[in-house]
């Protein structure tokens, strides 16, 4: 029988996503192909600095430790050929982050990838296969640059989700987009007691609760957090649509319009997922921090 991964967390990253290769990324920009892939190979045992993910997948790796078979795989999903793929791996080898599986594509789209290994959440710099992958229904995020001046790694993953758009649907955030605050607490405030529509990231936490479940709560090696820009009173629909969910968010945070980026830092996330570039932007130079593209046929790709 082979290796089964749908019972399993199974978290996709790509090489640029684990590891700063922002100054091969500029060669390859600016020189062409042949001359990132002789940088590469030039350089088959060089070690390559940690990139934004490192943490989250170091400290998520960890949980495996707490069970015979494993709970979380991290799969690495690069647009590398094989022949640069070595610099990687020997890398991964390195840092002993337990990685078996990868796929390398040569170049070619990593969308169409992602659903033949089961993936539950995938990670990129690359922005068109970060969008291919939503457009596909996967959770998915584009890792935007972040360097790590310490290192910050704990028997604890810590998470961190803006709501509407990420964790629920985005009808509300289209509410308020295109008629108004005013619209939006009223609509909210009408539907209090209907559960929101699941986002891209809804069967993500589902997972992470269904994770959760398998500790004492107070033992729980994931620990996670909802930031979002809402208030009273359009928070109470959020509550009970978590509820109707039956899933765990460990801490809430309502912010009603006040900068998230020193929340999500004392919270300390391992990663945070927004859609607006406007908190992203300050959480970036705090945090490790990711975007949640809008799906090719949103409305708010429109506004």
């Amino acid at each position: 029988m082979g290796y089964d991964l749908e019972k399993k967390l199974v978290i996709a990253i790509s090489s640029r996503a684990l590891f700063n290769l922002e100054d091969e990324n500029e060669i390859f920009e600016n020189k062409g192909l042949d001359e990132y892939y002789k940088h590469q190979i030039e350089r088959e045992d060089e070690l390559i600095q940690k990139g934004t993910g490192f943490r989250l997948v170091k400290n998520l790796l960890k949980i495996n430790e707490d069970f015979p078979e494993k709970q979380v795989e991290v799969i690495i999903l690069s647009r590398n050929n094989a022949a640069t793929s070595l610099r990687i791996t020997k890398s991964i080898e390195k840092y002993e982050l337990d990685i078996a599986r990868s796929a390398w594509s040569g170049g070619s789209d990593i969308a169409k990838y992602l659903k033949p290994f089961k993936v539950d959440l995938f990670l990129s710099a690359n922005e068109v296969d970060v969008q291919n992958s939503i457009n596909e229904g996967i959770a998915a995020a584009r890792i935007l640059p972040y360097q790590e001046d310490k290192d910050s790694y704990s028997n604890q993953v810590k998470i961190a989700f803006d709501g509407d758009a990420v964790l629920f649907s985005e009808e509300s955030e289209i509410i308020y987009k295109t008629q108004g605050l005013e619209a939006f607490l009223e609509y909210e405030k009408k539907n209090a007691t209907n559960a929101l529509k699941s986002g891209p990231f809804a069967q993500l936490l589902r997972l992470i609760s269904s994770l959760q479940d398998k500790y004492p709560e107070e033992q729980t090696p994931i620990r996670t957090a909802l930031i979002t820009a809402r208030n009273s009173p359009a928070h109470e629909r959020v509550i009970r649509t978590l509820s109707q969910w039956g899933v765990r968010l460990d801490e809430s945070f309502f912010l009603g319009g006040v900068d998230k980026y020193e929340v999500v830092e004392a919270f300390g996330a391992d990663i945070f997922f927004d859609d607006q570039d406007v908190h992203l932007e300050n959480t970036s130079k705090r945090t490790p921090s990711a975007k949640v593209p809008y799906h090719d046929n949103s409305i708010l790709k429109k506004i």
